[in-house]
């Protein structure tokens, strides 16, 4: 799922989960009602909350706490059953078909959830009428690419309903990750008498919405920077749920949102780097692995400089990215890999241990100036120029606005009158759709593994994928991420997906810049809130 630039909650998705469970006791003048509410805090606004359409972190962890699916990620990233109570799974080795056997449960609105909502919401999402950038999730679940690529119908999906509690999904290959994608907001229900009620308004406010999960969304009007999550009566689980409410809001300076935590006006904030030296002793101070990677996108397609890769190889090795993570904060690490470390092991070794020295050469933890002006002044040689301009694009918040003026000042002082560089900085949602349009040169992009496998990050990069913002292209590179979800060996599918990994990072077809790990401060009262690659499950949290 797409990151915003921040050190705040809305960064995002790792396989390995950080779980937070802070310890402490409170007040004994607290009010009863106070000790059921909650106060949590984004860095940027809500784009969508349309599980169909949304992509981004802020989004999925207002969706994971107001929805739910067959399955819901619990302490320590555990599969947990929500409205499956069984799965079953055909042997044959031929045929793979999985049956969930579903509990009775109700929309917020009490009206009964059955199986037909899971495959109104699967086909909506396939459907290339709603334009979901996530329809290649579906991949491997049978017709789910014709009708992506608008050569089937959506009802011919391989999923129907057997009865009202039945769900039957036919597989065209084994998917190894299936089980991890059914705990994935894009595959929860959706009630089609509320899409079909609210028309083109559909998610894009609380109440133009049905809720499932053990909140429901109130008070969001689609641009509005605080709103509150309520416990929702008709959750099947409703006894479990502690809390009465949650209120969001949105704080986009980490020095504004540390000033609430402290007057007890909040009970989670982001750190800065400042923060972070200053704090990392205090009483609720935690660490949040996000299991994602920052990195620049170049626009290919619609800028010649950038479509050259000895400008691209040239610009990756200018990055300073210690002092990039040393001036945003937290617990960041450079990254010379797409795929972010403690993701996935392989045979017991950190996947990307696999990938090749001379692809992460082209990432290096401190500048490379000597090689860096050695391929800028190649590129510029080959173009047939002896400078140019670019704009490098991120989100208005106090770690993208940092970013941006790094990078810009590190390009710069790097090559000289070689480069003319400026920057803008723009809400997270108004830069998510400068983005989707192709509107940049170079945007600082951050992608949180939606589950815990390479193929989250590799797939992205695709020629045809939807978050391939830049548009670059490899046809081998495309050949091997196909390969690997159709072989049936394992061994040959970790091959595909280095090899592709290599291509992508020799070609420096992204350049990733930085594995994000944040600092933050958890009051300590605050019990059982578990944060799973960048996502906060709420459903067993309260305030002791």
């Amino acid at each position: 799922m797409k990151l915003s630039k921040t050190l705040s909650v809305g960064v995002t998705v790792l396989a390995s989960a950080a779980l937070l469970a802070a310890c402490g006791s409170n007040s004994s003048k607290e009010s009863s009602s106070s000790k059921k509410t909650l106060n949590w805090t984004v860095a940027s606004e809500i784009p969508t909350m349309d599980m169909s359409k949304a992509t981004d972190a802020t989004s999925f962890n207002q969706l994971s706490n107001t929805m739910e699916g067959l399955y819901r990620l619990g302490k320590n990233s555990k599969l947990e059953k929500a409205l499956a109570t069984s799965e079953k799974v055909s042997k044959d080795g031929k045929t793979y078909t999985y049956t969930y056997t579903l509990r009775k449960s109700k929309w917020s609105d009490g009206s009964e959830l059955t199986a037909k909502d899971f495959v109104y919401s699967w086909r909506r999402t396939v459907d290339p009428k709603t334009a979901s950038q996530y329809s290649y999730l579906f991949s491997g679940i049978k017709n789910a690419d014709a009708i992506v690529a608008g050569k089937k119908k959506p009802e011919t999906l391989g999923i129907k309903a057997v009865g009202k509690y039945k769900l039957v999904i036919t597989l065209e290959r084994r998917i190894p990750y299936f089980d991890k994608l059914m705990g994935f907001v894009v595959f929860f229900p959706q009630s089609e008498k509320a899409v079909a009620k609210y028309g083109s308004k559909y998610g894009t406010a609380s109440k133009y919405m049905l809720y499932n999960g053990p909140f429901k969304q109130v008070g969001w009007t689609g641009s509005n920077l605080s709103w509150k999550m309520v416990k929702n009566p008709y959750y099947w689980d409703k006894k479990n749920v502690k809390l009465d409410t949650i209120t969001w809001s949105v704080q986009k300076t980490p020095s504004t949102a540390y000033n609430l935590y402290q007057s007890n006006k909040l009970d989670y904030t982001g750190l800065d780097a400042s923060q972070t030296k200053q704090l990392k002793n205090q009483k609720g101070y935690v660490t949040l692995n996000q299991g994602a990677t920052f990195y620049l996108q170049f626009n290919v397609a619609k800028n010649k400089y950038l479509a050259n890769p000895n400008i691209r190889k040239a610009l990756s090795l200018a990055v300073d990215r210690k002092g990039l993570t040393s001036s945003l904060g937290g617990n960041s690490v450079p990254a010379n890999t797409l795929t972010p470390t403690q993701l996935t092991d392989v045979n017991g070794e950190d996947y990307t241990k696999r990938i090749s020295k001379s692809a992460k050469s082209f990432y290096p933890a401190s500048t490379n100036k000597n090689e860096a002006v050695k391929y800028m002044n190649k590129g510029l040689k080959e173009l047939g120029v002896s400078k140019f301009s670019f704009k490098i694009l991120s989100d208005d918040t106090d770690a993208g606005k940092k970013t941006t003026e790094f990078l810009q000042s590190t390009f710069e002082s790097t090559f000289g009158n070689k480069v003319s560089v400026s920057v803008q900085n723009l809400p997270f949602k108004t830069r998510l759709s400068r983005s989707t349009a192709g509107n940049f040169d170079i945007v600082v992009s951050g992608w949180s593994a939606d589950f815990a496998d390479p193929i989250s990050f590799l797939d992205l990069f695709t020629s045809t994928n939807p978050e391939n913002k830049g548009k670059w292209k490899n046809t081998s590179y495309d050949k091997l991420i196909a390969d690997s979800k159709t072989t049936a060996s394992t061994s040959k599918r970790w091959d595909d997906l280095t090899k592709a990994e290599d291509i992508l990072l020799n070609n420096v077809g992204v350049a990733p810049l930085y594995y994000n790990t944040n600092a933050a401060l958890i009051r300590p009262t605050v019990k059982d809130v578990y944060q799973n690659r960048g996502t906060w499950n709420f459903k067993d949290t309260y305030i002791k």
